[in-house]
C-alpha cells in the first residue's frame, strides 16, 4: 500500500536541497570563516565538530564545495585572509542575489552533505561512543563509518591507517552500481527492458554449447544471478579467476555450458555483472565508467572514481570500483529518495522499487536477492544492502529514513551496526547530551591517529645476512616471484617485491607504526610494518588499506640464511599457503 503524500514527504524529505545559503555550506566552512559570517541574518547553527570534514586539524577543510563552486580561489591561509572575510561574504551574497548565482550555489551544495549532531536525528551519542570503544578494544579493522539520517550526515568517521583522502575499493558493492547503470540504460532507451535476451545484443558472436536454455537467458537472469550456466556454484569463485586468465573475458562467459534452466537456480557468479558491463559498452557507445560519470556520478557530485577495465576496455562489472565512503552514502541516499536528488529524478522510482525487490527467495544465506542488491528478510522489512567482501556495505533502511556505509579490511558490519541500532530512538530528535557529545568527538579524533612508535629491538644476525639479497620464491598463488629486504639499523626497512611482472617498493616501519608507500597495482597507498620474531623469522605485514587486502608474509630462514620457508596469509581469505625460497648471493643495489 502506497503511503499518502504527507507520510511520503515526512519519510523522504531532504533538507540539503532547500536550505538557506549559509546553512548549506556550514559543514564545509572552517571555524574562522563561520565566525566571519556570524553577522548574517537568519537561523544560525552552532559549529558542528562531528565529521572529520568539519575539523580543520583533521582534514583540508572542504571549502571546495563552497568557494571553488562559486569561482573563488581556495582559502588555505585563514589568518592572512581574515580581514577580507566580511567583504567576501557580502560579495557572495550580493552576486548571488543580483547575478543569479544563488541557484548555482544551492546546486553545488546539493552535491555535498548537510551535517548534524546524532541527537538531532534521534541517535544517542553514548551508544556510538561504545561503538568506538568496541572497535578499539577488539581491534576491528574497520576503515570508515558513515551514518545519514533524515538527510543529514551525523557520523563521518575514519580509522587509521585509512583516511578521508583515500578512495576505497568497494568490492562487490560494484555489482549494485552495475545494476543501477543497466536501469539507467533502459531509462535512456539504450536497452529495451530486463526481459531482453542477452544474446540478442551479440548477434554476430559465435557461441559454444549453444542451446535453447542459453538462448533464454535475459538481462534479468544476469541481474538476479540466475543465468543457469556453469558459474557461481564452484568454491571461491573459480570461474572468475578462469575468466580473468582467458584471452577474451566475454567469450569465456558466452561459451560456458548450461547446468540449469535460467531463472531456476541462484549461483553467485561474478561473470554475470561483467557481461552486463560489456553490454553497457556495446549499447551506450562508451564503457560503464564513462556512462556512469555522465548519468550517475556527475549528477550526484561524485568525481574521484577509479574503475579498472578488462583487456577490451570494459570496466570490471563485478568489483574493483573505488569510491570515497561519503560518495557511497550518496548512492544509498539516492535509493532512499527513490531515485531523486535535489530537483532531478536521476533514476526512475520504478527501477529503485524493482531493483530492491525480492526476486530470489533462496540464496547462499538467509537474505534474499534483487537486482544485485541484497534484500533483508522479516527481521528488518524493507532494508536492502549493497555488499562487498571485507566489510564493504551500503545499507539503506527506508523505515528509519537512514543510510549506513561501512568500509574495512575484513570485519562483520553487523558487529558495528548493533551499536547504531542501540543508538536509535523512536523520537525524531533527542535533547542535547554535551557529555556524550564531547566523548564522541574525542573518539572520532583519536580514531584517525596512529599508535605511538615503540623501541626497535636489536636486529639478529640474519638481518645482515639477508639484507639487500634477492629471495627467489617457488610457485605460489600470489604470484610473488622475488622479495628483497634492506635493513640499515634504523626504524625503517625497505622491501621490494616482484609480483608477476610488477615491481612494488614499500617502506616498512620496524617501530610498530606503518609507513605509507604507493601501490601501483591498485593506485592506492599501502601501509607496511615488520618485525623480527626471534633470531630467524621476520614478519612482513602489507596492508593495502583502501585496497582491502592485508597480507602477512612470515619468512623463516635456515641453513645460514640461505633458505627460507614462507607462510603467506591474507586476512579476507584470498591466500593461505606455504612455499619456499632461496636467498641468492646477488645483492640488489
Amino acid at each position: 500500500m502506497e503511503p499518502d503524500n504527507a507520510e511520503f514527504n515526512r519519510a523522504f524529505h531532504r533538507e540539503p536541497h532547500g536550505t538557506p545559503f549559509f546553512d548549506a555550506f556550514d559543514s564545509a566552512l572552517s571555524e574562522p570563516l563561520q565566525k566571519a559570517k556570524s553577522w548574517s541574518p537568519g537561523r544560525q547553527r552552532p559549529f558542528e565538530p562531528w565529521t572529520v570534514q568539519s575539523r580543520p586539524e583533521l582534514h583540508r577543510v572542504a571549502v571546495d564545495c563552497g568557494w571553488k563552486a562559486l569561482g573563488f580561489p581556495k582559502q588555505n591561509d585563514h589568518i592572512a585572509r581574515m580581514k577580507n572575510k566580511r567583504r567576501i561574504v557580502i560579495s557572495v551574497l550580493f552576486v548571488a542575489q543580483f547575478a543569479g548565482l544563488m541557484h548555482a550555489a544551492e546546486k553545488a551544495s546539493s552535491m555535498e552533505w548537510t551535517t548534524g549532531l546524532p541527537e538531532e536525528v534521534g541517535l544517542d551519542s553514548a551508544a556510538l561512543v561504545e561503538m568506538f570503544d568496541s572497535v578499539r578494544q577488539h581491534k576491528i579493522p574497520v576503515h570508515s563509518i558513515q551514518i545519514v539520517r533524515h538527510g543529514r550526515m551525523v557520523m563521518d568517521a575514519y580509522f587509521y591507517p585509512y583516511s578521508v583522502e583515500m578512495r576505497h575499493d568497494v568490492a562487490s558493492v560494484t555489482k549494485s552500481v552495475t545494476s543501477t547503470l543497466i536501469g539507467l540504460a533502459i531509462q535512456k532507451g539504450y536497452l529495451r527492458d530486463v526481459q531482453q535476451p542477452f544474446l540478442s545484443l551479440f548477434p554476430n558472436r559465435p557461441v559454444a554449447k549453444l542451446d535453447e536454455r542459453k538462448r533464454r537467458i535475459t538481462l534479468e537472469h544476469l541481474l538476479t544471478m540466475q543465468s543457469g550456466w556453469d558459474c557461481g556454484f564452484e568454491p571461491k569463485e573459480a570461474r572468475l579467476f578462469e575468466m580473468r586468465g582467458s584471452t577474451n573475458w566475454l567469450q569465456f562467459m558466452l561459451d560456458l555450458p548450461m547446468v540449469a534452466d535460467p531463472g531456476t537456480r541462484f549461483g553467485y557468479c561474478s561473470g554475470n555483472p561483467h557481461v552486463l558491463s560489456v553490454i553497457l559498452s556495446t549499447t551506450t557507445g562508451t564503457n560503464a565508467l564513462a556512462f556512469a560519470r555522465r548519468e550517475l556520478f556527475e549528477p550526484l557530485g561524485i568525481h574521484d572514481v577509479s574503475w579498472p577495465t578488462d583487456p577490451a576496455g570494459n570496466n570490471h562489472g563485478w568489483g574493483d570500483l573505488q569510491l570515497h565512503p561519503r560518495d557511497m552514502a550518496k548512492l544509498g541516499q539516492l535509493f532512499l529518495q527513490r531515485g531523486r536528488w535535489g530537483e532531478r529524478q536521476i533514476l526512475s522510482e520504478s527501477w529503485v522499487r524493482i531493483a530492491t525487490d525480492n526476486h530470489v527467495e533462496r540464496t547462499v544465506n538467509k537474505d534474499h536477492y534483487g537486482y544485485a542488491w541484497w534484500v533483508k528478510g522479516d527481521d528488518y522489512p524493507g532494508m536492502f544492502e549493497a555488499v562487498g567482501r571485507g566489510g564493504q556495505r551500503i545499507n539503506v533502511w527506508p523505515a528509519k529514513d537512514m543510510v549506513m556505509v561501512f568500509t574495512g579490511g575484513e570485519f562483520e558490519p553487523g558487529d558495528i551496526a548493533q551499536f547504531v541500532l542501540r543508538a536509535l530512538r523512536p523520537e525524531q530528535s533527542l535533547p542535547a547530551n554535551p557529555e556524550a557529545s564531547s566523548k564522541l568527538r574525542d573518539r572520532i579524533i583519536a580514531a584517525t591517529k596512529p599508535s605511538l612508535p615503540q623501541p626497535v629491538n636489536k636486529a639478529p644476525n640474519a638481518s645482515a645476512d639477508i639484507s639487500g639479497k634477492v629471495i627467489r620464491m617457488s610457485t605460489n598463488t600470489l604470484g610473488l616471484r622475488e622479495l628483497t629486504l634492506k635493513f640499515d639499523g634504523s626504524a625503517e626497512a625497505k622491501a621490494e617485491l616482484l609480483v608477476d611482472r610488477h615491481h612494488e617498493h614499500f617502506v616498512v616501519g620496524l617501530d610498530g607504526v606503518e609507513r605509507f608507500s604507493p601501490n601501483t597495482l591498485v593506485d592506492l597507498p599501502a601501509a607496511c610494518r615488520g618485525e623480527w620474531i626471534g633470531n630467524n623469522t621476520f614478519l612482513l605485514q602489507i596492508n593495502l588499506v583502501g585496497g582491502i587486502n592485508f597480507y602477512m608474509v612470515k619468512l623463516t630462514f635456515s641453513n645460514q640464511s640461505k633458505k627460507v620457508i614462507v607462510n603467506l596469509s591474507e586476512r579476507t581469505g584470498l591466500n593461505e599457503e606455504q612455499f619456499s625460497g632461496v636467498v641468492s648471493d646477488w645483492i640488489l643495489r
